[in-house]
């Protein structure tokens, strides 16, 4: 069971004895992570291998999970576990934390134990809306310095007004500090929840180990008419992090989760870093990751946000989000890194890239090299040629896209002086910039089916200009730093 919480700020619990028990500083991450009974997990399907349970491949980063007879026997045909005693709760401990299996929850706290805290500046409208999509639970709208005074009222409302403008983490603080529930849902003004939101991610907090889930952030419903900006923005916003649902931890495939809409444990909150005007939620989810807690995204449940539509306002934000990233790579090193690869895996790329007949030898010798390790590593597992191949084939996919972007997006001063000083780079970019996005619109249009969506030439020409903005941003931040912190790729041997 999980030990009785104390409330920051609140009195203390008395011990049998008599005696006083400090409140549990979340930095040192949680005090138990004994998953309680009827809690159950399901193996991602993916990381199965031929039916065979035995032998798990999968997470972010990828391992080799191998099962004994007595997990296997504590396991469905499926691939499914329920929590009953100390051996299935290790078990689905294990399963959770490498990110091969997956959480099924069969209750969690209700909507009463949470607190939504609104974050808003100058807009009234968004506040009425949201406040009608809430029921259910307490709010807390922080009227950040509006110029007009935001009005909120309701009999489980309650207002906090900031004379000058302090900034959404600031906001987001002082509401949670003025909330009494167990749970602290952050809503910006421009989102609306689905109705059964708060019940699908409150589940993910019978996880005692869990500190903050998210849900998937989409835009609103559009109609005939809306100008290429909207519908890119609509389907293409950062703050959407996709279908799949994930473990979030930095260098992961989900790094983070926007501030824009989650659900927090008080006892495991960090706080948000109030010297922070952008990137602020990336640094949270980094700091609570380090701290020992979870964290966890779940796209079943869903949050409207309306986005920017003029092309304008789009491309300043997406640069002011780039400027963030120097602030990252001052407190978190090279976690924040716009490159992350393997030295074999960017030496076939940087080969592939020159697309001359030694560059593709080069890369096919690294290739089979970087397969034939990996089978050794899963030599145990049947079929374990197929899955070095496959495994190996999307390293170079991810790896040769990375690259591409990374010439495209983080370091396009770079690519544009190549431009201007090199003829022969002229066509070789365009050629990437063409291929790259179309293998993006392929990819998040096509594959997964998004409408009302963008043509091709729609896309293309949206992607690059959202390249442009975010590039100059990361520029802005490294030079206002004085530091190339964020713009230095980070290399492994392995």
């Amino acid at each position: 069971m999980t030990p009785p919480r104390t409330e920051p700020g609140s009195p203390h619990d008395h011990a049998a004895a008599g005696e006083t028990t400090a409140p549990h500083d979340p930095a040192e991450g949680p005090a138990d992570t004994t998953l309680p009974d009827g809690f159950q997990v399901q193996i991602d399907p993916r990381c199965i291998s031929g039916g065979n349970l035995k032998y798990l491949f999968g997470g972010s980063p990828a391992r080799l999970l191998k099962l004994s007879d007595a997990a296997l026997g504590m396991m469905s045909a499926d691939g499914r576990t329920a929590v009953h005693d100390r051996a299935t709760g290790a078990l689905a401990r294990r399963l959770l934390d490498t990110g091969i299996g997956r959480p099924r929850p069969m209750n969690g706290p209700g909507p009463d134990q949470v607190t939504a805290v609104i974050p808003v500046r100058d807009n009234q409208a968004g506040v009425d809306q949201l406040l009608q999509a809430l029921t259910g639970c307490a709010v807390i709208v922080v009227d950040d310095g509006s110029a007009d005074p935001i009005r909120a009222t309701g009999e489980q409302v309650q207002l906090i007004r900031f004379e000058d403008n302090r900034g959404p983490a600031a906001a987001r603080n002082a509401g949670l500090a003025a909330a009494t529930t167990d749970f602290v849902a952050f809503l910006d003004s421009d989102t609306v929840p689905s109705r059964d939101w708060l019940t699908i991610l409150l589940g993910h907090f019978s996880d005692p180990a869990v500190a903050i889930v998210a849900p998937r952030i989409v835009g609103r419903p559009l109609y005939g008419g809306a100008s290429i900006v909207a519908r890119y923005a609509n389907v293409h916003s950062s703050l959407d992090m996709g279908p799949a649902e994930a473990l979030v931890a930095p260098g992961s495939a989900l790094a983070y989760v926007p501030s824009a809409a989650m659900v927090v444990r008080r006892t495991a909150f960090l706080g948000f870093d109030e010297s922070l005007r952008v990137a602020e939620d990336v640094d949270l989810c980094w700091r609570t990751h380090a701290a020992g807690w979870r964290i966890y995204y779940d796209p079943i449940a869903h949050v409207r946000h309306d986005h920017r539509e003029s092309l304008r306002a789009l491309l300043g934000r997406h640069r002011y989000y780039g400027t963030g990233a120097a602030q990252l790579a001052g407190r978190h090193g090279a976690t924040a890194a716009p490159v992350r690869s393997t030295i074999p895996v960017a030496a076939a790329v940087v080969a592939l890239l020159s697309r001359t007949r030694l560059g593709v030898l080069v890369a096919a010798v690294l290739a089979l090299h970087t397969a034939y390790r990996t089978r050794r590593l899963l030599r145990e597992v049947p079929g374990s040629t197929g899955i070095a191949v496959s495994v190996t084939g999307r390293a170079l996919g991810w790896g040769l896209l990375q690259g591409t972007q990374a010439l495209l997006r983080h370091y396009w001063p770079l690519t544009l002086l190549a431009v201007v000083t090199i003829p022969a780079m002229r066509r070789y970019v365009l050629q990437l910039a063409v291929a790259e996005g179309v293998a993006l619109w392929v990819r998040h249009e096509v594959l997964q089916d998004r409408s009302p969506g963008v043509g091709p030439v729609g896309y293309v020409l949206m992607r690059r200009l959202d390249d442009l903005a975010y590039g100059a941003g990361l520029w802005q931040g490294a030079l206002a730093a004085a530091s190339p912190a964020a713009l230095r790729p980070i290399l492994t041997r392995k």
